[in-house]
């Protein structure tokens, strides 16, 4: 059975072809399953008996299957969906005045074992496939309402949940595709981000293929500390990175790079890392994103005082550089940035937590 979350708009028009079926129904069956949410090939009104009957024969529509739904005092909301195999992902929306943000993933578990992030704490299993990731968007649109009564109540979607979304490129552009598409979610590539750690290759891949907005995981502002911090800067450093992040612009729906900071305390932090800052500032297009640190288990770091970020948010606002501090959002529910870890059967047999311990990781 084709499980027809896992096709993006072209996909589903070669499927339908190889049937026999004209390229409008696939823009029809789009419609159905992702404006409005439809799994039942009954519903669909407008698409012809004989092709229904053949839906029902040959197809599918399987979405990750929510086993915990938490809701924080500040209304963020976090699922825990079962991807099958002993795996479970995590994602989160974030209700605000003016939009509805839902942070998505794209992996069960993470390989780049960034020292302060509890998702790669845990290890690797697998990339999801499309329907796992684009299915998060369709379940949450269900549980939230939208797709019985029309409203858009998720505006934006972060690429930013469990895993490194260019290390899953295809499977990545694929739901990508879908969000994007006006038969199906509608989503401006403005309002459609993609968080690396920083894969160069994959970064000049989607800057072609699908050039949405992007967010940089940068953490450390020169190439010691950040070795330690993101391990992938030993093979993409810093040079490289802000090079890559050039090359995107040429073709990015915004003119700006947001390179995202978590605040740690005494290792990231000093008002010499805030000047390093400035340094990468003149030489790309970006502004800054500070996130406080939020705490796990035995994570070995601990977050920057409200004054020490006060103090680093403002000497980068004073040399012109447009900064904003993430405000903590579901932390009572682990939904947090950072945060999430859902459940992984770990394939890379990291079975105990490597904790960097801070005198290590100060520069």
């Amino acid at each position: 059975m084709q499980n027809l979350l896992d096709l993006d708009a072209q996909a589903l028009t070669d499927w339908f072809a190889e049937r026999g079926e004209k390229p409008f129904r696939a823009r029809q069956v789009l419609r159905w399953l992702h404006r409005f949410g439809e799994s039942d090939f009954d519903a669909m009104t407008d698409v012809a008996k004989s092709l229904r009957a053949k839906l029902k024969d040959e197809a599918c529509v399987v979405a990750p299957t929510p086993v915990r739904d938490s809701v924080s005092s500040d209304g963020t909301r976090k699922w825990l969906l079962d991807v099958g195999n002993a795996n479970a992902v995590e994602a989160v929306f974030i209700p605000e005045t003016n939009r509805g943000t839902l942070c998505i993933s794209s992996q069960a578990g993470c390989a780049l074992d960034c020292a302060f992030c509890s998702t790669g704490k845990q290890g690797f299993n697998r990339n999801l496939t499309a329907a796992e990731i684009i299915g998060q968007l369709w379940l949450a649109n269900r549980l939230l309402g939208a797709a019985t009564d029309g409203e858009r109540v998720i505006s934006n979607v972060v690429m930013m949940g469990m895993g490194e979304p260019l290390a899953n490129f295809d499977n990545v552009v694929s739901a990508l595709n879908l969000m994007l598409d006006d038969n199906a979610y509608g989503l401006s590539r403005r309002r459609v981000t993609v968080s690396t750690s920083g894969i160069v290759p994959a970064m000049d891949r989607l800057r072609d293929a699908c050039p949405v907005a992007l967010a940089v995981s940068l953490h450390a502002p020169n190439d010691d500390l950040r070795d330690k911090l993101v391990p992938i800067n030993q093979k993409y450093p810093l040079k490289e990175l802000l090079a890559a992040c050039n090359r995107y612009l040429d073709k990015a729906p915004r003119d700006f790079i947001t390179f995202e900071y978590v605040m740690l305390d005494s290792v990231n932090d000093s008002d010499e890392h805030a000047r390093q800052l400035i340094d990468i500032a003149g030489q790309v297009s970006c502004k800054y994103n500070l996130i406080p640190f939020n705490p796990f288990p035995n994570s070995g770091f601990n977050r920057s005082s409200a004054a020490r970020i006060k103090r680093f948010s403002q000497i980068l606002m004073d040399a012109g550089i447009v900064t904003t501090t993430r405000k903590t959002r579901g932390d009572d529910v682990d939904a947090a940035c950072g945060q999430l870890a859902g459940q992984v059967k770990d394939k890379t047999r990291r079975t105990a937590s490597r904790i960097v311990p801070i005198n290590e990781v100060r520069q």
